[in-house]
C-alpha cells in the first residue's frame, strides 16, 4: 500500500495512477491500518512518492488543500480542511507539475507535504541556460537599435502600433532583428503567434496550423500570426501552402530570410506580402547593444577588468552588423577573461578569428563582383583585398580562376591578348597546386589583369550582334548564297558557295566580298574604341585640361 500524496487515503501501488486520475475517488483500501504503524510514521511506499528530505513543497501554492492524515486517521498539526474544495484543481497530476511550487513550512518547523517528481520553476532554469544572446532579446520595438523601420517614425511600426499588420518578409543579414521584431509584433497586437522553421516543418504541418488558426479565428475572433524563420528554405512549389491561407486573411505570415526574396520567394506570395528590408547594423549600434548587455549581465558574471570599452568597441567591429555574433563574443569574452595570465590580445586572437561569408549565398556572389568590378576598374589593392578574403574565408580557388577567365576577355581583351593564356595557366596552376600555395597564382593573376590596359571591344561587338538577333526577324535572315557549304551536287546545283572568293588566294587576302545578310550590310558592330564615350561627372579633369 502507499499513502496518495493528494488526499492521503491508502492505495495499492499499482492503482495509484488511476486513483489520482480519478480525482481521488476510486481505487481506496477500506481495510484497516495496520496497528504496527506509528501514528506519526508513515507507511512503506514507492520511492516515487518518497519524502525529499532537502525541500518541502506545499499545496497551499495551488490555492487549495487537502487535509492530511496520517495512518491512524488523524490530521496533522498545522493543516486545515478548507470548504468546497473544487476536484478539478487536485485531479490530475501534471496540474501539480505543471504549477510553480513554493516551498513552505509549518510552524514547528517542518516541511508539509512533499511531492516528488515536481518541477521548480523551469522556465527560470531555462532562461539561465539561454545564451546571452537569448536573453538579451529585446521586448518592446524600443529596444530594438539600427533599424528605422521600427523607430519612432518607422512604416512599419506605424502599422504595428495600429493594428494593421500585414503579412510580409523580413529581409535582412543575420543578427539584424528579424526573430525579435516578429516576436514583440505578436506580443503588441495580442494575437495568437505561432513559430515555425522551414528545416523542420513540412507542408503537413502547416496545413494543421492553418486549419487551427481558422477555428480559433470562427470561434474567438482571434488572429494568428505565423512567424516561418528561414522562408526561403521552402521550395517555391511548397510555399504554394501559404497562398490561400494568406490571401484570405485566414493568417498573418510573417516570413523571415537572409536571402534576396526575388530569387528565394516564388512571386504569386511576394505579391501577398510586404517585403521589408532589415538593414545591416552600424557599429555603433552593436556597441551600444553590447555595452547595455554588460551592463545587465555583468554582475553575473563578475567579468575581469579586460572586458571593457575598448574590448566591445573592438567585438562590435568585427561582429560586422551581426548583434548575435557580438553578443556570442561578448559572453565568450567575459569567461575567457577570468583564466589565469588571460590578456585583451589573447582574447582578440581567440575569439576572432572566423570571417564573415556565406559561400552559398549573397556574400558569395557580391564578394566575386566586387571582385571583378575592382579589376575592370584597375584598382589592384582592392583586388587583391577581395581575393584575400574570398580564400581566406574558404571560397573555391577554381570558382575564382574561371572568373578571371572570362575577365582576361571580356575587360582586358584586344588590349593585351597574352592575359587570356595567363588566365587559363591559372586555372591549370590551381587544379594542380590546390590551396594553400595556389593562392600565389591567383594573386599575380589578379594583379596583372588589374594593372593591364582594358578594352572591351570584342565584348561590346559581341553584345553590338546580340541587339540586332534580338529584333523582329533578324535571327532568321537568309545566309548569302555564296558563303553556303557546298557538300553535295544537290547545294552545288543551287548555287551554294558558287561566286565564294577564297582568300588566302589572293594578295594580302583582300577581296571585295560581303559577308552579312543582305538586310544588315553596312552595319558596325565591332567599334573602332576600346571603351565607350560618356564621360562620368565625378571625375576631375581639371588637370587633363591644363595640359
Amino acid at each position: 500500500m502507499v499513502s496518495c500524496p493528494i488526499c492521503g487515503k491508502s492505495v495499492k501501488e499499482s492503482k495509484i495512477n488511476l486513483h489520482l486520475d480519478s480525482s481521488c475517488e476510486l481505487h481506496i483500501d477500506t481495510q484497516p491500518s495496520s496497528p504496527a504503524v506509528h501514528a506519526n510514521e508513515s507507511p512503506e511506499v514507492s520511492s516515487f512518492f518518497k519524502k525529499t528530505p532537502s525541500k518541502g513543497i506545499s499545496l497551499s501554492a495551488l490555492g487549495n488543500e487537502r487535509p492530511r492524515t496520517s495512518d491512524a486517521g488523524q490530521t496533522k498539526p498545522g493543516t486545515e480542511t478548507p470548504p468546497n474544495i473544487p476536484k478539478s484543481a487536485l485531479s490530475k497530476r501534471h496540474a501539480i507539475e505543471e504549477t510553480s511550487l513554493t516551498d513552505d513550512a509549518n510552524q514547528d518547523g517542518s516541511a508539509s507535504l512533499d511531492l516528488p517528481a515536481k518541477r521548480l520553476k523551469t522556465s527560470t532554469a531555462a532562461q539561465r541556460a539561454a545564451p546571452l544572446a537569448e536573453r538579451m532579446r529585446p521586448r518592446t520595438l524600443d529596444d530594438v537599435y539600427g533599424q528605422e523601420l521600427v523607430g519612432p517614425d518607422g512604416v512599419l511600426r506605424g502599422l504595428i502600433e495600429t493594428d494593421r499588420v500585414p503579412s510580409m518578409i523580413l529581409w535582412g543579414g543575420a543578427g539584424t532583428g528579424k526573430t525579435t521584431i516578429a516576436r514583440v509584433i505578436a506580443t503588441i497586437v495580442g494575437s495568437r503567434f505561432i513559430e515555425i522553421n522551414s528545416t523542420s516543418s513540412g507542408v503537413g504541418e502547416c496545413k494543421k496550423i492553418f486549419a487551427e488558426a481558422g477555428n480559433e479565428l470562427r470561434l474567438t475572433g482571434r488572429k494568428t500570426i505565423i512567424f516561418c524563420d528561414e522562408i526561403h528554405r521552402f521550395s517555391k512549389s511548397q510555399q504554394d501552402v501559404f497562398l490561400g491561407p494568406v490571401e484570405s486573411g485566414q493568417v498573418t505570415l510573417i516570413g523571415a530570410t537572409t536571402e534576396n526574396p526575388s530569387f528565394k520567394v516564388q512571386n504569386a506570395l511576394l505579391s501577398r506580402c510586404r517585403t521589408f528590408t532589415l538593414q545591416k547594423l552600424a557599429d555603433a549600434d552593436v556597441n551600444t547593444i553590447l555595452q547595455r548587455a554588460l551592463d545587465a549581465e555583468g554582475p553575473n558574471y563578475s567579468p575581469s577588468a579586460l572586458v571593457d570599452t575598448e574590448l566591445i568597441r573592438y567585438l562590435s567591429a568585427f561582429a560586422d552588423g551581426d548583434a548575435r555574433t557580438g553578443l556570442n563574443l561578448l559572453e565568450l569574452a567575459m569567461d575567457v577573461s577570468k583564466r589565469p595570465h588571460a590578456t585583451k590580445e589573447s582574447i582578440k586572437s581567440a575569439l576572432t578569428k572566423t570571417l564573415v561569408y556565406d559561400r552559398a549565398g549573397d556574400q558569395h556572389y557580391d564578394t566575386i563582383s566586387a571582385l571583378h568590378k575592382s579589376v575592370r576598374g584597375s584598382d589592384p589593392h582592392a583586388s587583391l583585398y577581395y581575393l584575400e578574403r574570398m580564400l581566406t574565408s574558404g571560397e573555391d580557388p577554381l570558382y575564382i580562376a574561371r572568373r578571371l577567365v572570362i575577365i582576361a576577355s571580356e575587360d582586358v581583351g584586344l588590349a593585351d591578348n597574352t592575359l587570356l593564356p595567363l588566365a587559363t595557366a591559372t586555372y591549370s596552376a590551381c587544379e594542380k597546386i590546390g590551396m594553400p600555395e595556389c593562392r600565389i597564382n591567383l594573386a599575380h593573376c589578379v594583379s596583372a589583369l588589374a594593372l593591364a590596359k582594358k578594352s572591351t571591344r570584342a565584348y561590346r561587338g559581341l553584345s553590338n550582334a546580340g541587339k540586332v538577333l534580338r529584333e523582329p526577324g533578324m535571327a532568321g535572315l537568309p545566309i548569302p548564297m555564296h558563303l553556303r557549304n557546298a557538300p553535295t551536287r544537290l547545294l552545288k546545283e543551287i548555287g551554294a558557295g558558287r561566286e565564294y572568293k577564297y582568300n588566302p588566294s589572293y594578295r594580302d587576302g583582300r577581296v571585295k566580298q560581303e559577308y552579312l545578310p543582305e538586310r544588315l550590310r553596312g552595319s558596325v558592330f565591332l567599334e573602332d574604341e576600346d571603351f565607350g564615350v560618356e564621360v562620368d561627372e565625378d571625375l576631375d579633369l581639371s588637370g587633363e585640361s591644363q595640359c
